[in-house]
């Protein structure tokens, strides 16, 4: 449900080695037959990050997973998304319907094998596969999907722009993804914004993907960068842009909503870290949580830059909005979201927002976890009944 924050209050793997003393503070990862069992099971009732995956084509992945060694982990995945790939081009020149579709298929594949970051020759080496996949599917599907090559203090970030037929200057969301997902698998998801005459525009976050920026205080600024090249065009209507980002990405959606509130329409902020994520206390705890698939500190320790655990634990107080003043400040219209039981972000951080500054909207899922999803309900769902109705309205869009 949604409700004004004023109005009501809610109560209540694949390891690499790093230091030694890190890993010792962390509870032990699932080990390999717990993984892949954990893995199977997740695809088996489309749960993320397998949701887009074959069940039976995991089957036979996970037959073929000798180890955890990150290399061997993206050959194993990288071979069925090969098999894909290879599949999709024969078919471009007979049915590009179906070769989309395909291409489509074989980037998942390249996602999961660089899951959840590249930090090997063969997760980056999976990661550039997965680009090109995507690529293939971009220029088939009706309308087709832009690369957008934006320029932020001297390094090129790309976004993805696809903008709906029929529509001369449309409204546009700017989708951030989060730690472990990138901008193309979001990609897929969001044509549904152009049914509603709605323009999307899709970005890494900062650290991971084509966003090759470090995590720091300012590093928004990228962002607006994108608003400034939003501006720009005469094809976008620059006067209607909401902003949406889930996990790590809700952060820079409610950091905009304060930064650029007069440019954006409004943020969603979806399981965002605002201040209690960001403090020692609860990464000592979320690190070590079983929501996560694996490698968890390894992909959170890679955005700062950090190579141990004291390292990372010290970094993220920077980060929060509370202490850097924003909560109570003017901001643009928000929707935030979570679930009740989030072992990675903690629902304190959405409370937290509730209760400061100007009113927002609120869902709640009591039973759910990171982001609000269940077993039963999905991310699409979500996304479909909460989020995509929440941005039309706020854009103003009829159709």
């Amino acid at each position: 449900m949604l409700i004004n924050r004023r109005a009501a209050a809610l109560g209540g793997v694949a390891a690499i080695a790093l230091a030694s003393a890190a890993q010792a503070q962390l509870a032990p990862a699932r080990n390999l037959e717990e993984l892949k069992a954990e893995i199977q099971l997740r695809a088996d009732r489309k749960a993320y990050p397998v949701a887009q995956l074959d069940a039976a084509e995991v089957r036979e992945a996970l037959a073929n997973l000798k180890s955890q060694d990150r290399d061997h982990w993206a050959s194993v995945w990288s071979a069925i998304g090969e098999r894909h790939l290879a599949k999709a081009r024969a078919l471009e020149g007979t049915n590009k319907a179906e070769a989309a579709h395909t291409y489509d298929k074989a980037m998942q594949w390249y996602m999961f094998a660089r899951f959840p970051l590249e930090d090997s020759p063969g997760t980056a080496a999976a990661y550039q596969k997965a680009i090109e996949a995507f690529a293939g599917y971009s220029k088939l599907v009706d309308p087709p999907i832009e690369a957008v090559k934006i320029n932020y203090n001297g390094t090129d970030i790309v976004g993805y722009l696809r903008k709906p037929k029929g529509v001369a200057k449309p409204p546009v969301v700017i989708t951030i993804g989060g730690l472990d997902g990138r901008k193309e698998d979001g990609s897929i998801r969001n044509a549904a914004y152009l049914e509603k005459g709605v323009a999307f525009f899709a970005f890494d976050m900062p650290g991971t993907g084509q966003t090759r920026i470090k995590i720091e205080p300012g590093a928004d600024k990228v962002y607006s960068a994108v608003l400034d090249a939003i501006a720009k065009r005469d094809d976008l209507d620059a006067k209607r842009v909401v902003v949406t980002g889930g996990s790590w990405g809700g952060h820079w959606s409610a950091h905009l909503a304060w930064s650029e509130k007069d440019r954006i329409l409004g943020a969603v902020v979806q399981g965002g870290p605002v201040h209690a994520y960001f403090q020692p206390e609860w990464q000592r705890k979320a690190l070590n949580t079983r929501e996560y698939l694996f490698g968890l500190f390894e992909a959170r320790s890679a955005v700062y830059g950090a190579k141990t655990l004291d390292e990372f634990l010290a970094y993220g107080p920077k980060m929060s909005l509370k202490d850097r003043g924003f909560l109570e400040k003017p901001s643009a219209p928000m929707l935030v979201m979570n679930g009740a039981r989030d072992t990675q972000v903690p629902i304190e951080d959405l409370y937290m927002l509730m209760g400061s500054g100007d009113p927002k909207e609120v869902w709640i899922n009591p039973q759910g976890g990171h982001m609000g999803r269940t077993p039963q309900l999905s991310d699409q769902k979500i996304f479909e009944t909460v989020t995509l109705p929440w941005v039309v309205r706020r854009l103003g869009t009829t159709m």
